[in-house]
């Protein structure tokens, strides 16, 4: 789906407006050409390892930025995902969502 909005960057795969989705996972490479790609991206990664984590991935500067997002409609998010969810108040370093390991999603707001 080709969109002018940004690419959103997000550090969990959450539904922030009413909507039809559809969220799929993909390779870091696929990732990688669509953040390359995008003229504009907007970060809502909300802690500081996940988001250079992201960054050294993805080659491309993603910031911490706890924001509220709103997806629009026919917009696009990156999702890294961990693969196993982490104990209550914990707030991981590198070195552990490393060890949890984690996948990219492609999350798009189809309406």
């Amino acid at each position: 789906m080709e969109s002018n909005q940004p690419i959103a960057i997000l550090n969990g795969a959450i539904i922030t407006a009413d909507g039809e989705y559809s969220c799929r996972t993909i390779s870091l490479e696929e990732c990688k050409k669509l953040i390359q790609s995008a003229s504009e991206i907007i970060s809502a990664v909300g802690h500081k390892a996940t988001a250079e984590i992201i960054t050294d991935l993805l080659e491309r500067e993603v910031t911490l930025n706890r924001i509220d997002f709103h997806q629009e409609a026919g917009q696009q998010a990156l999702v890294f995902k961990l693969n196993r969810r982490p104990p209550e108040g914990i707030i991981l370093t590198r070195d552990e969502i490393e060890a949890f390991g984690y996948q990219f999603q492609l999350l798009s707001r189809n309406s």
